[in-house]
């Protein structure tokens, strides 16, 4: 079975490694790229929670943060992620998306920091009074397509930039987030992630190919 495998170039060495090892044939067909937004510190002085959202938030926060407060990852791949920079998440909402964490927060929240991508969804900045910092920006990618029984997508961004070049291949998806975002952009969504992180991808794929 060919499994597209559409992570960014540096991050898509780890889930390459263990679909292989399972015996699939994997086509790499990266279609995002991400662009760092600015090498200044970030100072989190007089901040109860910082919030990061996502793997490449997690590399940034560990890069350029400092006066680090409290912090709250959504999804279990976020947290992994911070971890691996000495980092220890204080929470993580048991529903892996923005939705999740906004119905989980601890209250009264304080005051926070939302760090994300930049043009970020503004509904859980706004409803959670927050201060915004944008960390990288993502730059679609527009190769053909390639030949694949399955796609998997990690991110919205990766869904949308999927659908832009004419995939059509079923995708496995890795949580509700990414596919919502497939689904809007008339993509097929045959998994979801029991986990929404790298062990979670490879047994949904695993699941899709024996249902297949």
């Amino acid at each position: 079975m060919r499994v597209i495998v559409t992570r960014p170039r540096a991050q898509a060495g780890p889930l390459v490694e263990r679909l292989e090892a399972l015996g699939f044939d994997v086509v790499p067909c990266p279609l995002i790229e991400i662009e760092r937004t600015s090498d200044e510190p970030i100072d989190c002085s007089g901040y109860e929670w910082l919030i990061v959202t996502s793997t490449n938030g997690a590399d940034e926060i560990a890069r350029r943060a400092v006066n680090i407060p409290k912090v709250a990852a959504v999804g279990p791949g976020t947290a992994e992620a911070l971890r691996l920079h000495g980092i220890e998440p204080d929470f993580v909402p048991a529903v892996s998306s923005q939705d999740g964490l906004l119905a989980e927060f601890p209250k009264p929240a304080g005051k926070v920091l939302f760090a994300a991508a930049e043009n970020a969804r503004r509904g859980p900045i706004d409803a959670l009074g927050a201060d915004y910092v944008p960390l990288y920006r993502t730059v679609l990618l527009t190769p053909d397509p390639p030949d694949g029984d399955v796609v998997v997508l990690a991110s919205g961004s990766a869904a949308r930039a999927y659908a832009w070049i004419g995939g059509t291949a079923p995708a496995v998806s890795i949580g509700p987030e990414t596919t919502k975002v497939a689904g809007s952009v008339g993509l097929t969504v045959a998994v979801e992630a029991a986990s929404h992180d790298l062990d979670g991808l490879v047994a949904a794929v695993a699941r899709f190919a024996s249902e297949h």
